[in-house]
Order: structure tokens, then sequence, then C-alpha cells
């Protein structure tokens, strides 16, 4: 045990060493002169705090001398001394307050600063990031990290440091005023409180590790069920999901109370440490009063100072324990600012020059994993203004397209360019302004209607939205709702159906006016009758764009200038919807099947209607 912690330990010293050093330049900002002002007042202040809390026991010492029977200093003398003491323990209290005031900026902007780069540079990860991630783990992250930071920003710099400091102005004194063996004690007993409180702490961070771990998975379990909670009820599965989220707790249960155990050692230890250096310092005075070396104020003195620092030093221990957990904390947190951005823009890259809009991949390979190519030398074109369809059965790299397109990945080999402009060399955000997408799976942000329309350009008037809605053919339905635009939509779009969150989409890509259109299977999770409703207001906004559909229903591009075949990562046919059925190849075969299948779909529905809804099989039973 001895040597694994003796192994471990350089390695978190050193994490605790980079996670400060990324924390220090927030403390530090460059070019804001008034924040690194309020960093020098509030050292001097801590200084000036600590130098006159150290003076107090001085003043309360020749108080009780005077004070002392046979002392013959007239009156005046004992109560210009206690004014002093009171007025030193005010000035200290009221220096370490102004601190606090005066620092609370720069700490609170220093938390502002981190958490807003770390959730940009989320922003910036590749979607392989975001589609491995656990969104309950990183949120808990971020928000611990946080609070970490105000931890440590608020008790090392002005405990810790402060703390230490004050140990070395009373073993001075001691050793000034009296024998080198008062500070000799003293110094040793605050010593051996500190390395018994780091050395139990370092044996005790295992535990909190694990409660970390436990609660994080417990969050991101919670949070995965709740969100899928129709998938819960689908399959009966919430005991399944309480015995997941259980085991959770039961790991953080355990280590719960192993660290609450071991805390208790932790301060039987620190009281029998503390009270051995306080007795023996005490037998010293004692003897010293008895022997006539030293006065009763100087008996005080030593006590006062020993208690002085013993109040703070039991502070400490949780202290130090927190800034132990708060460096982990901010050391996960900044872990996520490690993460590499796996698409970049390349240095100069300029924006976009969109003329017509034209996309062209040209013998373009892509894989996820170098095991498995998922495209393999694909090559076409979308004509300025023109339509091109990609159909395809499930798994042959369709929406991989879409994602290459939006630049979500780089391809391996070949390149993609809009206008000529290879999109690796251009900016991603202006890449991105110039596409409109309406995808399979439309999410929705948990607010209003107004404010999922008007995220395709922020800020616009109410009128552009309200047209922009009119044309996706959805104004209608939004205005005959209780509240109109300023419906909420409940989470992940949850309230409005497939039809009415596609129509949210497709106003919301109106607004947003982009030069070029993209459609991932934009219609096939809808019922028949909608999907046609769906098709003519994606027909109708495609007019002279240029437009790239993703398909899995063949019926929905058939009006498309070109339909492209793609089967395991190759186009096996490409041309119009009438040639590609002529040629009886891979498409007619994928028409034909549906075709039948819809047939079917038409005539179990014509049964229905004849013969009425199904008997209740289950009821009759019953009866």
């Amino acid at each position: 045990m001895a040597g694994h912690h003796r192994y471990v330990a350089p390695d978190g010293a050193k994490a605790n060493l980079k996670t400060l050093r990324t924390l220090l330049p927030y403390l530090w900002p460059a070019g804001e002169a008034g924040l690194r002002l309020r960093v020098v007042w509030s050292m001097v202040f801590l200084v000036a705090a600590k130098g006159i809390n150290v003076t107090v026991p001085l003043f309360y010492k020749q108080a009780v001398d005077v004070l002392t029977p046979g002392n013959n200093a007239i009156i005046i003398v004992p109560i210009a001394l206690l004014i002093a003491y009171g007025a030193a323990r005010v000035l200290a209290q009221a220096f370490g307050e102004l601190r606090d005031a005066i620092f609370a900026k720069v700490s609170q902007r220093a938390i502002r600063d981190i958490s807003q780069k770390t959730f940009k540079h989320l922003h910036r990860l590749s979607l392989r990031f975001h589609l491995d991630r656990k969104t309950g783990g990183v949120s808990r992250a971020i928000e611990r990290g946080t609070r970490g930071i105000e931890f440590l920003l608020g008790f090392m710099a002005f405990s810790v440091i402060p703390t230490l400091l004050e140990v070395l102005f009373v073993c001075g004194i001691l050793w000034a005023l009296y024998d080198v063996w008062f500070a000799v004690i003293t110094f040793v007993t605050i010593t051996g409180y500190i390395l018994w409180t780091f050395a139990i702490t370092e044996w005790r961070i295992k535990f909190r590790r694990i409660m970390n771990e436990a609660e994080t998975d417990a969050s991101t379990k919670a949070i995965d069920s709740l969100l899928n909670y129709e998938t819960v009820k689908y399959f009966g599965n919430e005991a399944h999901e309480e015995r997941r989220y259980d085991e959770s707790l039961k790991i953080y249960e355990t280590a719960s109370v192993r660290s609450k155990t071991t805390l208790s050692l932790l301060n039987i230890g620190q009281g029998v440490i503390i009270s051995i250096g306080l007795t023996l310092v005490m037998i010293m005075a004692g003897y010293g009063v008895k022997n006539g070396t030293m006065t009763l104020g100087d008996f005080v003195l030593v006590n006062a100072y020993l208690i002085q620092l013993y109040i703070p030093l039991s502070f400490l221990g949780m202290v130090y324990r927190e800034i132990k957990q708060s460096l982990i904390d901010m050391e996960t947190m900044f872990k996520l600012m490690d993460e590499v951005e796996e698409v970049k823009d390349k240095p100069g890259a300029k924006d976009i020059n969109v003329q017509g809009g034209e996309i062209v991949f040209d013998h373009v390979s892509f894989h996820y994993d170098p095991r498995r190519a998922v495209l393999k030398d694909v090559s076409f074109r979308v004509p300025a203004g023109k339509k091109v369809a990609i159909v395809g059965p499930s798994g042959s790299g369709k929406s991989t397209i879409s994602r290459i397109l939006f630049r979500f990945y780089d391809v391996q080999d070949g390149t993609v360019s809009v206008d000529g402009q290879d999109i690796r060399e251009i900016t991603q955000s202006s890449l991105r302004a110039a596409i409109g997408m309406v995808p399979q799976d439309t999410v929705l942000f948990n607010d209003t209607v107004y404010y999922n329309i008007a995220y395709g350009k922020p800020g616009v008037p109410p009128s552009e939205v309200e047209e922009a809605a009119r044309m996706a053919q959805i104004h209608d339905f939004v205005v005959s709702l209780p509240d109109g635009y300023q419906s909420l939509v409940g989470e992940r779009g949850l309230k409005l159906s497939g039809g009415e969150k596609q129509r949210v989409a497709i106003a919301r890509t109106i607004l947003k006016n982009p030069s070029i259109l993209l459609f991932d299977e934009a219609t096939s999770a809808l019922d028949t009758h909608t999907e046609r409703e769906i098709q003519a207001s994606l027909d109708k906004v495609s007019e002279n764009h240029t437009t790239l559909v993703i398909a899995h229903r063949l019926s929905t591009v058939i009006t498309a200038d070109e339909i492209i075949v793609l089967k395991e990562g190759v186009i096996v046919e490409r041309g119009t919807h009438t040639a590609l059925l002529d040629a009886n190849g891979e498409y007619a075969s994928m028409w034909q099947r549906q075709q039948e299948a819809a047939q079917a779909q038409e005539v179990l529905k014509q049964v229905e209607e004849e013969l009425g809804p199904a008997p209740d099989t289950s009821t009759r039973a019953a009866e």
C-alpha cells in the first residue's frame, strides 16, 4: 500500500500543479488593469489583516500584566490597552472583509471566463465527441468544476496561505520574546498537524473519487432514462431502470460511509496532536510564571497564540480536503478543454463565396473506423439551382454525406467543394451559414414555438418569423394554440407531432435563407398523408435553390434532376427516375418493393374501413 501511494502521489501532484497553472492566468487577466489592481489591493489587505491579527494577543498580554494585582499603573493604561486590543481585532476583521469584497469580482470573472471558454470549446468539438459523450456527466463536470474554482479561490488564497504565514509570524514572536523551545514546539505541533492531515486526506481521496464517479454515473443514468421516458414505458422497463440507477447509488453509499468513518479518524488524530502541543507549551509557560521568568500576561499570550492558530488550523483540515476535491473537479473540467478539435479551420481560412451553390464530391473516401470504409471513391455533382437525390438501403452511407458536407468530419481521400472552393480551406461558420438543413429527427429546444423558428436567424423581427411559418404552412396551427407563438414545445419538442416539428424545422430553415438546402430523410418518419403535405412544402422551399436530398422513400425524389443510388458506400446507379426504372437495376428493385408495401398498407386500410376496428378479444375473454 505504501509503495502504491508513493507511486501515485507524483502524478497527482503534477496534475494539481497543471490545474493550478491553467487557473492562474484567469486571476491575472491580460489587458484587465482594473482586475489586476484588485488582485494587488487584495494582497495588501491580506498582509495587513494578518499583520494586525498577530498583534492582538500582545495587547491582551499587556492588559493582563497591567491589571495583575501589585501593578501600580494608573487606570487609563489598561483601558487604553483594552481599546487597542478591541480596535486591532476590528481592523483585522475589516481588512479581511475588504480583501474578500475587492477580490470577489476577480474570482467571479475567472469563473465566468472559464465556464464560457469550456462551453465554447464543447461546441467546437467534433460530432464524434458529442456522439460518444454522456450529457449528464459533462454537465456535472462543468458544474462541479466551477464550484471547485470558487472554493479554491475563496479558501486557498485567503485561508491556507495566510494561515501558514501567520504560523511563521507567531513562531518568530515566541522565539523573540521567550525561549527557542516555545517556537520549536509550536512549529513541530503545527507541522505534525498539517502532515497528519495531508497523509490521511491523501488516503481518503480515493473514496471521494469513487463517490464522484458514482454520482456522475447515477446522474447520467437518471437523465438518460428520463429523456427516454417513452421508450422506458413502451418496454415496461421501469424496474430495470431503477436497478441500474440503484447500482450507482449503492457504490456511492459504500464509498460515502468509508469517507465519513475515515473522517472521524482524521479528526481524532488532529485533536490529539494539537492537545499535546498545547499542553507542552502551557506547562513550559506555567513553570516560567512560577520561576518568575514570565508574567501572567506571558502565560495568557502563549495560550492566546496557540488558540488563535488552532481555530484556523481546525478549519484547515476541512479546507485541505475540499481543496483536494476542488482540484479533482477542476482537473475533470479542464480535461474537457484538452479535448482535441478534430475539425479545425486552417490558419488564414477565408469565408465562403457562394455564387450559385454548386456542390462537387470528387473521389471521396471516408471511414469512422479504419477497419470499415463507409464511402468508397464517391464522385457526384449537384449543379447550381438543381436538385439531386441520394437513395439507398440503410447503412449505405447516405447520412454520412450530409455530415461531410456540413464538415462535421473531414474526408480521408478526395475533395468536397462548393462553387470550386474546397470546404477544408474555408471557415466552418461561413460554410454552415450557406447550408440549410431539414433533418429526419427534428429536435427542438425546450422553449416557445417562436424561439424555435427564430433560431434560424436570432434577432429578426416577429413579422419575418410569421412569414417563414406561413411559407412552411404552420402559421395557422400555431395561432390556434392557446398561447400562440409563445406556446412551449416541451423537452426536445415532445408536445408537437412529427409533422408539426418538421414544419418548424422547415420554417427556421426558410428564415435562415441559405443558398444550399439539404434534406436528410426529412419525411421518412412521417405517415403517408403528412409526408405528402411536408413534401409539398419542401418542394416549394427548394425552388431555385441548390438542393441535395437524402431519402429512404423513393416517392419523395421522383422530381429530382438526378438520382444517385448508393450501396455499401459505392455509387451503383445514377440517372432520372424514369431512366433508372427503365434500367431495371437496383433502383427499380427498391421502387418495386416500396410500391408493394404501400399497396399492402392501402388494402389493409380499406379492409379496416369496411369492417371497422378489430374486436377487443381480451375483453371478451374476461367476460
